[in-house]
């Protein structure tokens, strides 16, 4: 059996397909391999724990790289393995929740082999990733009681906001939001000027989906900068690690795909006005809506902010101490970052249509000027 396996391993490393359809012929013929190659998977997926991958960046990858076939065998080796430990790392339970949790369907044995094989070829020639926290095993801290008040607040604030069919409502609702954020960070830096503790910035992984990603994490960059924290986007992954103290990163998170939500829904009925006009549906009208949604927002969430932190001047030396600790991380974590020049092509009904999404999503007006567009 190890013999099977082995041989069939070999083609994981091969450059060309054809090794593939013979490893998979092996372990087709071999049904008392079938053990050893589940064994063999736990053993990638623990690998990966340790380099700094998590369930959701694995699904995100195979999703984008593979097909549905691969995607619920992933889910279900994911499973399998997280389910011996007594107890996973923050955030997992939810990651694992997202799975896909469909029954793989039925299938020859060449198939199947195949379909293993191709998703292990993909999971032994994943890079190391800067890990954001704790891999399965590794020592936790003890676990919170529930989810904070003030989370489960914003999250209701938000979650009426992209219900709601009055723009008006929804600014209102989404202003809110953002304003608990701020004061809530504001004491957090009150806690820390008080009795300094030796808490230090943590990271997370959010997807970054397609299509328009560049647009999505120019916004992602725009709700994690108003918020204290800093957003690095890996195009290769689709994914953005955003860096900042612990009780700023789920709101972060929250806030930015309730925007998008909300900036995707009004997207929609832009082009239904388009439409009603006798113009066809653009690429560009989209890049350009929602590129102008992210920097318009960007502009409010930042002003909201700003205008909490000057409420409470004495504190300002203690949030700017934990702005340049948020910095230090990020350049500690990627060192070699760059600037990458917007990529779209710049359609005027778009922009003026994602701008006046971002008002009625955001706070205070603020006209767009020449300078605001994107190059094309």
């Amino acid at each position: 059996m190890s013999t099977t396996i082995d041989r069939a391993f070999e083609a994981l490393y091969a450059s060309d397909d054809g090794s593939l359809d013979t490893a998979a012929s092996l372990l087709a013929a071999d049904r008392g391999a079938d053990g050893e190659l589940a064994r063999r998977g736990e053993e990638f997926l623990r690998t990966l724990w340790g380099r700094g991958w998590q369930p959701a960046d694995l699904a995100r990858t195979v999703r984008r790289e593979l097909a549905d076939e691969h995607v619920r065998l992933l889910s279900a080796l994911v499973r399998t393995e997280t389910a011996g430990y007594a107890r996973l790392p923050h955030r997992w339970r939810a990651q694992l929740d997202e799975l896909d949790d469909t029954a793989a369907r039925p299938t020859d044995r060449f198939s199947y082999a195949t379909t293993v094989l191709e998703l292990y070829r993909l999971l032994v020639r994943l890079p190391r990733l800067d890990a954001v926290g704790p891999a399965p095993g590794d020592a936790l801290p003890p676990a919170a009681a529930g989810e904070p008040r003030m989370l489960t607040r914003i999250r209701a604030l938000l979650a009426k906001a992209e219900a709601t069919g009055y723009p008006e409502e929804a600014e209102a609702l989404t202003a809110k939001a953002q304003e608990l954020m701020a004061r809530h960070s504001l004491d957090e830096a009150t806690l820390a000027a008080g009795a300094p503790t030796p808490e230090t910035p943590g990271a997370i992984r959010i997807g970054v989906e397609p299509p328009y990603e560049q647009a999505k994490a120019i916004l992602l960059d725009a709700v994690a900068t108003a918020n204290h924290c800093r957003a690095v986007w890996n195009e290769t992954y689709g994914f953005s690690t955003v860096i900042g103290f612990e009780a700023d990163l789920d709101p972060v998170e929250l806030l930015y795909t309730s925007l998008l939500v909300q900036g995707t829904a009004a997207m929609t009925r832009a082009e239904a006005e388009q439409r009603a006009g006798g113009r066809k549906r653009t690429k560009s009208f989209r890049q350009s809506f929602l590129l102008a949604y992210a920097n318009r927002l960007g502009a409010r969430l930042a002003s909201t902010s700003r205008r909490v932190a000057a409420e409470a001047p004495s504190l300002l030396p203690a949030l700017a101490s934990r702005d340049l600790a948020v910095t230090t991380r990020t350049d500690e974590l990627f060192p070699e970052t760059r600037t990458t020049r917007v990529r779209a092509a710049w359609d005027e009904a778009g922009w003026n249509h994602g701008a006046s999404a971002a008002d009625q999503a955001g706070l205070h007006p603020h006209r767009p000027s020449l300078r605001d567009r994107p190059t094309p």
